[in-house]
């Protein structure tokens, strides 16, 4: 009886041009929105000014959503990308969230503990409604993790405000390796959930003209370009 009633609807799918339904298709990856930055959210650009979430060396933003905070990740590399929370400014006892590029073409978030120079991955991984893409030679991720968390050493209360420190790097069989440039850029001052910015830090190459130095000699050259020659 029952395969009879299964020939009777494929038969009756087949006579109607109606197909079974299937999976609902995977929703594509949201588009990182850096004009709600300073407003509804809080982003750090890293490299040249005025790029966005595609064109920076590295982008970060985060926002309260609830009781969870949601951090984008954006930066050029085929590897990783990540995100570190500090008590200070340097690197070494502290939480880290990564977007990782596996071989398999995926990205995933996977949760370190910094142990000096060297990253552990711990397996309680705080972060939730993850989702990534590898496009572009960027890998860029989305994910959200509770704002307060019972007291562990390797996960932060993010209540509580941190140096952030910014970080990406090249992936081998979707292991992290040493990140790109030997001083990643970390915030300035220490960064509270409850208060967004726009903050903009300008690579090494966009920081020659910068120095002291360079606008001493700047401004040497102009006067003496004013004054002419004798």
């Amino acid at each position: 009886f029952l395969f009879l009633v299964f020939y009777l609807v494929i038969i009756y799918s087949d006579y109607t041009g109606y197909p079974f339904p299937t999976a609902p298709p995977v929703d594509p990856f949201a588009k990182i929105r850096v004009d709600d930055c300073g407003k509804t959210k809080g982003c750090f650009r890293y490299g040249k000014p005025g790029c966005n979430a595609d064109t920076c060396d590295y982008f970060l933003s985060y926002r309260r959503i609830g009781a969870d905070v949601e951090f984008e990740l954006s930066a050029d590399t085929d590897g990783w990308v990540a995100v570190g929370f500090s008590s200070d400014k340097k690197m070494g006892g502290d939480d880290v969230m990564a977007c990782v590029h596996d071989d398999n073409g995926r990205v995933r978030i996977h949760h370190f503990y910094n142990v000096g120079q060297w990253a552990k991955e711990i397996q309680r991984n705080p972060a939730r409604d993850e989702e990534g893409v590898f496009e572009n030679n960027r890998v860029t991720c989305r994910f959200k993790r509770p704002v307060y968390v019972p007291r562990e050493e390797t996960i932060v209360d993010l209540h509580l405000s941190w140096y952030y420190l910014f970080a990406w790097g090249p992936a081998i069989q979707g292991s992290i390796t040493r990140h790109d440039i030997d001083s990643p850029p970390v915030s300035e001052r220490v960064v509270s959930i409850y208060k967004y910015e726009d903050i903009f830090m300008p690579s090494a190459a966009y920081q020659t003209f910068s120095s002291p130095f360079c606008l001493l000699l700047i401004v040497a050259l102009t006067f003496y370009l004013l004054m002419g020659t004798p």
